[in-house]
């Protein structure tokens, strides 16, 4: 069996001093969790936001004013559809109809019967070839010249500093689970070197009886698993209902100005595994420390 008891010959069970080892562990794996979590939901965003953005650009036509005002905005989205088709890898334009430009204003207005009658700016849509090299400039350039009120909107510039700011995210969550994870060592090596302290007389005698430091360290290795592994595993059971309860809140938002927030499945498996890392980071720690202090003694 795995996780099979082995025997023992110093009362570890007893201390006092590692009773609170499985509330630090459960602790810093909850914390663990919702970092790794948040994360891999920042990495799927972005992911879908670039793979949905990054082969489009949108032109603006302004509303003309004075008289028949829809017939010459609608001449003026002709003309930008006619100086769009002929830039070189450009796939397709589609002009917006004023009920979908509505409703992509409802999710940030709520309600758009107070804009229904308002002149809107006219939206068109262009697919490009993400491979191509297009002189955007040049493109806006040519746009704004043949047709009044035009405008070119790259969404790759905001997207490029959405990333960033993502991967800056990504990284603050790293460094946290990194810090949780010194002190979670820290913790498991002032344990054992208390429990050392507490057995020093008994590690004497098995020294003299020719006990190897690898077995004395081997039995405080153990007990480390043990603790680490049941305070992980009291912290999953806290991170998984807070995980879900973010979730549900997060899934009321989604179809308005947010994508789906779901976690990808390697995130589940990330943070199903943290009990496991955990345990096995105190059962390092706790080895390494019992050979260093053993080292040290006459």
């Amino acid at each position: 069996m795995l996780f099979k008891r082995r025997h023992s010959d110093l009362p570890l069970a007893g201390d006092a001093t590692s009773r609170f080892l499985p509330w630090l562990v459960a602790l810093m794996v909850f914390l663990s969790s919702m970092a790794v979590a948040g994360a891999f939901v920042i990495g799927a965003v972005i992911e879908r936001w670039d793979r949905d953005v990054s082969g489009t650009l949108t032109v603006q036509v302004l509303p003309a004013g004075g008289e028949h005002t829809d017939a010459v905005t609608e001449e003026r989205v002709n003309s930008a559809i006619d100086v769009m088709r002929k830039v070189p890898g450009v796939l397709a334009v589609r002009a917006l109809d004023k009920k979908r430009t509505l409703a992509l204003l409802e999710p940030w207005l709520g309600s758009t019967e107070m804009v229904q009658d308002m002149p809107l700016p006219r939206l068109i849509d262009v697919t490009i070839d993400p491979e191509s090299r297009i002189d955007l400039a040049e493109v806006a350039l040519r746009l704004g010249r043949a047709v009044p009120g035009a405008s070119l909107d790259d969404h790759r510039v905001w997207l490029s500093r959405l990333i960033n700011l993502s991967r800056t995210m990504q990284w603050v969550a790293v460094i946290v689970v990194v810090l949780i994870g010194m002190v979670t060592s820290a913790t498991v090596v002032y344990a054992t070197r208390t429990g050392m302290a507490v057995h020093h007389g008994i590690i004497e005698v098995l020294h003299l009886i020719g006990a190897h430091d690898d077995y004395i360290a081997r039995q405080f290795a153990d007990r480390a698993f043990a603790l680490g592994i049941a305070g992980g595993l009291m912290g999953l059971g806290l991170a998984v209902p807070a995980l879900t309860a973010i979730g549900w809140a997060a899934r009321r938002l989604e179809g308005g100005f947010l994508p789906s927030l779901s976690l990808p499945v390697l995130g589940y498996v990330a943070i199903g595994l943290l009990p496991l890392l955990a345990a096995s980071l105190a059962m390092l720690t706790a080895r390494l420390t019992v050979h260093g202090t053993l080292a040290k003694m006459p």
